[in-house]
């Protein structure tokens, strides 16, 4: 068997042939959107998906994700639409899991009933509540997990399985986790997407997204994101490449801190419910220790007891941000940004209260965080 390198080796080394004409180290910037298409074996062309940055960033993201190729787009979103139209259709029905990511719950409410497209929630800790929703129509499953914002775990591999029995597509968003801690394609998922602005990224200074998946679901997503025009250009291309050869020890770092501020929340006499699947206590815990084997990721979420907008305020390294995975923490009350759209009813449902906050815990040392938390916890 061939030797597999590790993530931290195929995060620097994997898609990264260098600059062969002048022999640099590192991939050089292609900004150009003409390409000669004599003798090249391809068109090549920024829509196509196929220009050597676009294509480094998406061999790279095959390696970490263990799939065969990838696709690089605009956004998360546009990966993870882009992916739902390529496997459905008109008059075809989805299984999704309800504690879904506002952005994600909100284009799918608003864009499949356009496409005469119908969709059912189920309960995302239940495998068996996916296999219940299945109808003769039915054609593709897709998770979150850990969801955004409450953390909760999916058990991806039961549930891929349930897909393969009933012949249906699974894609995931795997954004929470990172391919540093879960591969979904290995427990059985056919299209991993990502929001690549926050782990991938990890900087905060760009906006991407990615699917990963077989040669063959590539192939077809493909066929719809070259209608749809969701690409990526160069220039930020070469800034997710930069970015993933760092990914394997900043998601490390933030594992770890996230854990120790978890532990240190679950404790607090001015905080409610803490979210962490790394915690004993977490309903997924077992589970997504199985299938998270690098850790539990930087995302958490806990209840304030008290006003969550004036303890945000009083914070002082800790920043208050709408997006996350970056370098540096980043906090936010999910009901004004990322569930902001939903109904107050559907919030409840999957235990967004107005009193949750969701914390991205950075690089940064875990102490100093602790330290401004405190002082703001009053």
């Amino acid at each position: 068997m061939a030797h597999r390198s590790s993530k931290l080796t195929q995060s620097i080394h994997a898609g990264s042939p260098g600059d062969t004409l002048h022999k640099g180290i590192v991939n050089p910037i292609f900004p150009s959107s003409a390409y000669d298409y004599e003798g090249t074996g391809e068109t090549q062309y920024p829509r196509y998906f196929n220009t050597p940055n676009q294509r480094a960033v998406a061999q790279k993201m095959a390696a970490l994700e263990n799939g065969e190729d990838a696709l690089v787009f605009s956004s998360g979103l546009a990966a993870i639409m882009t992916s739902f139209f390529a496997f459905l259709k008109q008059g075809d029905h989805a299984v999704l899991q309800n504690d879904l990511y506002g952005g994600t719950f909100d284009a799918v409410a608003v864009e499949f009933p356009k496409f005469g497209i119908d969709y059912t929630l189920v309960d995302g800790t239940k495998p068996e509540a996916f296999e219940q929703a299945i109808r003769p129509n039915t054609k593709v499953i897709y998770m979150e997990t850990p969801s955004n914002p409450t953390l909760t775990i999916t058990d991806i591999k039961a549930v891929a399985a349930i897909a393969k029995k009933h012949n249906l597509i699974t894609i995931i968003d795997n954004t929470f986790a990172s391919p540093v801690n879960q591969n979904p394609i290995d427990l059985g998922v056919d299209v991993v997407t990502h929001s690549g602005t926050k782990y991938i990224g990890g900087h905060s200074d760009l906006c991407c997204g990615v699917a990963v998946a077989s040669g063959a679901h590539i192939k077809q997503i493909h066929n719809s994101a070259f209608h749809f025009g969701g690409s990526l250009d160069a220039h930020t291309c070469w800034m997710v490449e930069r970015s993933l050869k760092t990914i394997v020890l900043r998601v490390r770092q933030q594992n770890e801190n996230a854990l120790k501020l978890a532990q240190w929340l679950d404790k607090h006499n001015k905080t409610g419910k803490v979210y962490y699947p790394g915690l004993p206590d977490h309903p997924g815990h077992a589970i997504a220790k199985a299938q998270m084997p690098g850790g539990f990721g930087g995302m958490l979420s806990f209840e304030v007891l008290g006003d969550p907008h004036a303890f945000m305020e009083r914070l002082k390294l800790i920043k208050r941000a709408l997006s996350l995975g970056g370098v540096e923490s980043t906090i936010c009350s999910p009901v004004k940004t990322s569930h902001a759209k939903m109904s107050a009813e559907e919030r409840t449902k999957i235990n967004v209260t107005d009193n949750l906050v969701r914390l991205s815990v950075g690089i940064e040392e875990a102490e100093d965080l602790m330290q401004d938390m405190e002082q703001a916890l009053v």
